[in-house]
């Protein structure tokens, strides 16, 4: 019988930097990558059209696939989604990912905080909540980045990015005020920690740059308990998967997954 893989989906490309973590986690569990780039940015979308969309979407995934758990390594889809799919769906197990305002209260020592995030993710009621109920001693700016996640998806398929765009949009992340500095910025976008280099080079101070991948994946493989899959010959395994709505990534797109070690079925 075939063992059941981990789901793991996102808007787009940004979903790697977590499997990248899941797989020094749990190097023996088979993956399937899902990336809605027909539905890619979901910052274009209105909010009920979007929720329905990915309900949708999910239903034909966790029907193909069967996998024995899903993560959504995609804020932006998380904070407006996955009390529906939980709902939905209620007898599969889904790991979210919300931005990390909790461990960013705890480790400031300015007391001033910035959660870098799309539009989406920030305008989000459920963001608000972590801040109220988290960081309610804290000054947290929430910062929208309509660009940063296409830069990111640009700087993976194509090796290069215009730095001087990366500056403006991470800039207003930076406050001074009565004396202190941000010192944490969060990355709430799974994109953005592609673009962490081009990120530090362009900050005006330095800044602890809070990325949850590692902290998404410990929660997968906490549900996961001690479910390993058996070892395979290596003839035996399946590989693990990359698998675009669109039906047709681009050269650069397809030559960045088999970089991760990713088939794309034809």
């Amino acid at each position: 019988m075939t063992e059941q893989p981990i789901l793991m989906f996102d808007s787009g490309v940004g979903g790697l930097t977590v499997l990248r973590e899941a797989r020094v986690l749990m190097p023996d569990r088979r993956f399937i990558y899902v990336a809605d780039d027909a539905g890619f940015p979901y910052g274009a979308w209105e909010e009920p059209a979007l929720r329905a969309h990915i309900l949708e979407l999910f239903a034909t995934l966790l029907e193909r696939y069967r996998p024995e758990i899903s993560v959504i390594a995609c804020n932006t889809a998380s904070t407006l989604v996955i009390d529906d799919l939980r709902r939905r769906f209620p007898g599969h197990p889904f790991v979210g990912t919300v931005p990390a305002i909790k461990p960013a209260a705890e480790r400031t020592r300015s007391g001033l905080v910035s959660v870098l995030a799309t539009p989406g993710t920030v305008k989000r009621q459920y963001t608000r909540d972590l801040i109220h109920q988290w960081a309610s001693k804290c000054h947290v700016r929430l910062v929208g980045s309509e660009r940063l996640a296409s830069l990111a998806e640009v700087y993976m398929r194509d090796g290069f990015v215009d730095e001087e765009q990366v500056k403006a949009e991470i800039t207003p992340c930076f406050v001074e005020q009565d004396g202190k500095r941000t010192d944490i910025v969060v990355l709430a976008c799974t994109h953005y920690p592609f673009l962490a280099n081009r990120m530090r080079k362009t900050a005006p101070w330095p800044v602890d740059w809070l990325d949850p991948a590692e902290a998404i994946a410990r929660r997968a493989l906490s549900l996961l308990g001690s479910n390993a899959r058996p070892q395979q010959d290596a003839t035996d395994a399946e590989p693990d998967m990359a698998v675009f709505t669109s039906g047709n990534p681009d050269f650069a797109t397809r030559r960045l997954m088999q970089g991760f070690g990713l088939t794309i079925p034809m």
